[in-house]
């Protein structure tokens, strides 16, 4: 009777660098496998960039509808809808002065098809709340896309409040500290962050009042339920077109060309006083790096086009262009500037 042989063994490690056992695998087949999944690997990225965006794209915005950032992101999401063909729906996920929304984005799929509209409130939040308040590290949970726009602020105060200046406004503040509010659209928000900027350089104490949004904020001061708020101009110029509220002063370097009428903050009176909202996008991190790059290209193209420069310029923004990796040292740098301007609101 002829012996039966074992069986072979599926596989088995080398017993040194230069030993194989051949057990059903050759090392060279073996070899063949490991290069044929590191190239399927490899070409699996450029293939998903080529075919991005296969379906629709949501744009998250963590601020309320009307505010800058809804604006921007409806205007970007039809133009890079009409330029790959797919939708870019946005969604606003408000509360707690941004970190709901972020938090959603951040905890995202890694696949390009959600994208984050932020502004400087998430890097203001870096130093004005706690991790356990954040709930996600910036930098850490969320890669950059791109800049947007940057508008100027204005005070505004309701027309019931007896002061026609920034001046009599803050002699006003001072005559009866802790009496008068303001106020925003959240904790850490652009608003509330130049709003105690604001106290800190006048020297005055008023009381930081949070909404849930701008809009409300907005309603708050028009209703005087508050007497005075800091605004993006592009959302703020028609109410004080309509006389809803009284400008004293816009935050700029330079008078805005939409209130060409209002002096700046340093004009008025708090010389080196200056404070802007900024936007721009950013993906959960791990998003594929040519997903990045197509859309920092398509986002640099649109706020390019004349049409959208005349729109932001009439409306008192100004379009702003960075690679990724421009806009990773810019945010990196608004973190740094702003963890310095808690530390002086903190002393205050």
């Amino acid at each position: 009777m002829r012996r039966r042989q074992p069986a072979r063994p599926v596989a088995t490690v080398p017993a040194n660098k230069n030993e194989f056992r051949e057990v059903g695998v050759t090392a060279r087949q073996l070899m063949l496998a490991l290069a044929a999944g590191l190239l399927t690997a490899c070409s699996a990225t450029p293939s998903l960039a080529q075919g991005y965006p296969a379906r629709a794209v949501r744009i998250v915005v963590p601020f309320g509808a009307g505010g800058p950032a809804d604006v921007a992101a409806r205007l970007i999401g039809n133009a890079l809808q009409e330029r790959f063909g797919q939708p870019f729906v946005v969604e606003n996920r408000t509360g707690a002065g941004g970190v709901i929304g972020t938090v959603e984005a951040a905890k995202s799929a890694a696949d390009g098809y959600t994208l984050l509209m932020m502004s400087n409130t998430q890097t203001a939040n870096e130093s004005l709340l706690t991790p356990e308040q954040r709930k996600y590290d910036l930098m850490r949970d969320l890669a950059p896309i791109a800049p947007v726009n940057y508008s100027e602020l204005v005070i505004v105060v309701n027309p019931q409040v007896p002061a026609k200046t920034l001046q009599e406004f803050i002699a006003l503040a001072k005559a009866q500290p802790g009496k008068l509010n303001y106020a925003s659209s959240g904790q850490g928000t652009p608003y509330h962050m130049a709003g105690e900027l604001f106290k800190a350089m006048a020297g005055i104490e008023i009381v930081h009042v949070p909404y849930r949004n701008s809009g409300e904020a907005r309603s708050g001061v028009i209703g005087g339920q508050v007497q005075m708020m800091i605004d993006a101009v592009p959302a703020m110029a028609p109410n004080i077109g309509e006389n809803q509220v009284r400008a004293l002063a816009t935050t700029g370097q330079q008078r805005s060309a939409v209130l060409p009428n209002v002096p700046t903050a340093g004009e008025a009176g708090v010389p080196g006083y200056e404070a802007t909202i900024w936007l721009g996008l950013m993906a959960p991190v791990g998003t594929p790096k040519l997903v990045i790059d197509k859309l920092n290209s398509a986002v640099n193209a649109m706020v390019k086009r004349p049409d959208i420069v005349k729109l932001w310029t009439e409306q008192g923004a100004v379009p702003m262009s960075m690679t990724p990796e421009e806009f990773d040292k810019f945010l990196q740098g608004d973190i740094a500037k702003w963890a310095e301007i808690v530390k002086k609101f903190d002393k205050s």
